[in-house]
């Protein structure tokens, strides 16, 4: 199987042929240098396909598939909840959470958020390139910016994990795990009446998983690692 894979939101099957859209094309003959009867991978939420390259017009790579590699996973719906921040630190954020395995991202709007808008081409495109480099084969969602009472309105039967430096409760109990959300708080923290809505949902579990105060990112990824773990185990 070739380790060069790419995504690819229609429809796959065997023995159809297709063409990669210009960047993808520039990046397997120009970047990976590879040319025509040389293989690659194609993937959406359905599955991953090996492909063949079979013609090159103009800089787009035509291809054909000649086999299915697998089927589609079947994943844990772990979302997260976040804040958005400076654009270096919400791209790692972003590029790791897609690694770990979040199946949505949900930005909020809180009192005391900084950044209050996403570049939402460039966090997709971090966002596919994750998934391509991770081996994943369903393609995290980003959702649009609401606003925090919005998404505890929406929200009020989730399971939410929340990044919680005030609470006492360092234990992970999950019963019903589907799906499951982690809320991650702005660079200055929810506010004491954030916090009061926050902890009123039915289902919210209130986490510390660290004595030191973490940088929003730095929650995130630790927290979102934790609860893979858990899924895992």
């Amino acid at each position: 199987m070739s380790n060069i894979r790419l995504f690819f939101s229609e429809i796959l099957s065997v023995s159809m042929t297709g063409k990669l859209d210009k960047f993808q094309s520039h990046y397997l003959t120009k970047v990976m240098r590879i040319n025509i009867g040389k293989n690659f991978s194609l993937f959406n939420q359905n599955g991953e396909w090996e492909a063949r390259i079979i013609k090159i017009t103009k800089g787009i790579v035509e291809f054909s598939i000649t086999k299915k590699i697998r089927s589609n996973d079947n994943e844990k719906e772990i979302w997260l909840a976040f804040t958005p921040i400076k654009l270096n630190y919400l791209n790692l954020m972003i590029q790791k959470a897609t690694e770990l395995g979040v199946t949505k991202f949900i930005p909020i709007l809180t009192e005391r958020t900084i950044v209050r808008k996403i570049n939402e081409k460039r966090v997709n495109k971090i966002i596919v390139e994750a998934s391509e480099q991770s081996n994943r084969l369903k393609v995290p969602k980003l959702e649009e910016i609401v606003k925090l009472d919005n998404f505890l309105k929406f929200n009020q039967k989730t399971n939410i994990i929340f990044g919680d430096l005030n609470t006492n409760n360092n234990k992970l109990i999950i019963k019903n795990t589907e799906p499951l959300c982690i809320l991650i708080g702005p660079e200055g923290d929810f506010t004491t009446n954030e916090r009061e809505k926050i902890l009123k949902l039915k289902n919210i579990i209130p986490l510390k998983i660290n004595e030191n105060i973490l940088r929003a990112e730095t929650a995130a990824i630790s927290m979102i690692s934790i609860i893979a773990f858990n899924f895992l185990s």
